[in-house]
Formats: structure tokens, C-alpha cells, sequence
């Protein structure tokens, strides 16, 4: 069922999860609409990836999500891949022994040859400089352009939205300015990301919104455009005047 302009791209309500008997996240309220990005935010051990990993489909999970007008109650990370909800793991998660063009036409597997082969030109697109090694093998690739590679790989599914996991880790500044290029081009041509990142000024230089999550929880919520933000930041990751989650 196509979603119509009023409604959220993604919406979860009350989700809680978490391994084994460990809980970590404690009823996540979150909105993400078509065509924006939204920056989450928090200190290492906040739950950001364990949310990223549940909405994907690598985690159970308790509560509510919908995307695209449809439960995600059960969906596998495939089954949530073909829907159009893209993960991209952080740390560079590429098949060192397969060359870049073959890395690529894999996250393509269950496409036809034709549109497949015409993804992966369409991915490489945004990426000139791996596109310039698409016959070398992964691991010959610098830390860089694995990360490249690994965001191409996610772009061949042509997702309405992306969730990268610090893509800028590892990465000198000059490379995490060109990923960060990539994702605010993404946003032009329609594509919603939700981005986590440790690099708060360049994440909040580029979202349109930000939520902020401290302890399993969300504790703030706010349009990058708000004034004393950073500020307000560190207040909510260290529980002082944390703002409550908007309407």
C-alpha cells in the first residue's frame, strides 16, 4: 500500500528490545518522514545500533513499528530490504574476497540481470572513486572505500530509507566529508536516512531533525534548526533537563 504525503515513512511506538535477557531499549517513540534526515544521536552504550538492529529485522523486538504503511511485526532484514529499509552496518561489512563489482551485483541478488547490472551502474554513480576499482577485490580497497562500497551495496536496493550506522568510523576527514555528501545528495533525489553518528556538529550540520537517546531511551527531540542545540544535547545525554519527546 503506497503511503500518502501525511504519513510517516516510519513510525515506531512503545519498542523495546534487547539480547537474551539483557533489556536495552525501553518503549523508543520515533518518527521518520519521506526525503528527510534525521541524526540520532547519543554516548556509546545509549542503544542507537540495537535500534537500527531491531527496526532491520536483526533483532526481536516488542511494541510497534510500521513502514510504508506496513507492520514490519516478523520481517526478516531481506524481506524488510525488498520493502525498501536499507541497514548498513557499521564497520565496513564487505566481502574482502569478492571484487567491488561483484560485492555489488550480490546486494542485487534477487533482482533481474538487466535492472540489477543497471543498480549497481546507478550505485557506483555516487562513488567515482570505487567505481574506478570495481574489478579489485574488497580487501584490497582502503578502509574508506570499504565504506563506500558498503553504502553502494545498501544504494543498489534503491531504498526509501537508509540507516547508517557511523559511517563516518575509521575515516579521515576529507573521506567522512564525501560519505556525508552522498547521503545529503541522497536526501535531494527523495531518499529518508537515519543516520547515527559520533560526529555530532557534522551530523546536525546535515539532519533536519535529531533525536537523542541516553540509557535505552529517547530524550530529546528537535529540528536542527533549534537554537543552543548542542547544549541542550549535553544536557539530555547526562539526564539534566532532558526534553521530553514531542508530540
Amino acid at each position: 500500500m503506497p503511503i500518502s504525503a501525511a504519513e510517516p515513512l516510519l513510525s515506531v511506538s512503545g519498542l523495546t528490545a534487547g539480547y537474551g535477557k539483557i533489556a536495552v531499549l525501553h518503549g523508543i517513540n520515533m518518527v521518520i518522514r519521506p526525503g528527510e534526515i534525521v541524526a540520532l544521536l547519543g554516548p556509546n552504550g545509549a542503544g542507537k545500533t540495537t535500534l537500527l538492529s531491531a527496526v532491520s529485522g536483526l533483532l526481536p523486538w516488542g511494541g510497534q513499528a510500521r513502514f510504508a504503511g506496513q507492520d514490519l511485526a516478523g520481517v526478516s532484514p531481506r524481506e524488510a530490504a525488498r520493502r525498501g529499509l536499507v541497514h548498513v552496518i557499521e564497520g565496513h561489512r564487505v566481502f574482502t574476497q569478492l571484487s567491488v563489482n561483484d560485492n555489488l551485483l550480490l546486494a542485487g541478488y534477487d533482482l533481474p540481470a538487466r535492472e540489477r547490472a543497471s543498480r549497481v551502474e546507478e550505485a557506483l554513480s555516487y562513488f567515482p572513486e570505487i567505481a574506478a576499482k570495481r574489478l579489485d577485490k574488497g580487501g584490497a580497497l582502503s578502509g574508506g572505500q570499504q565504506q563506500m562500497l558498503a553504502v553502494a551495496q545498501g544504494l543498489v536496493r534503491r531504498p526509501k530509507l537508509l540507516m547508517l550506522d557511523e559511517p563516518s568510523a575509521g575515516l579521515s576527514p576529507v573521506l567522512v566529508d564525501r560519505v556525508l555528501s552522498v547521503a545529503a545528495s541522497l536526501r535531494d533525489a527523495g531518499t529518508a536516512i537515519l543516520l547515527v553518528e559520533q560526529l555530532i556538529e557534522k551530523a546536525l550540520g546535515l539532519a533536519d531533525r535529531v533525536y537523542a537517546m541516553a540509557q535505552g531511551k529517547i530524550v530529546l527531540e528537535a529540528d536542527t534548526s533549534e537554537p543552543n542545540l548542542p547544549h541542550r544535547l549535553e544536557q539530555a545525554y547526562f539526564g539534566h533537563d532532558a526534553v521530553p519527546v514531542l508530540g
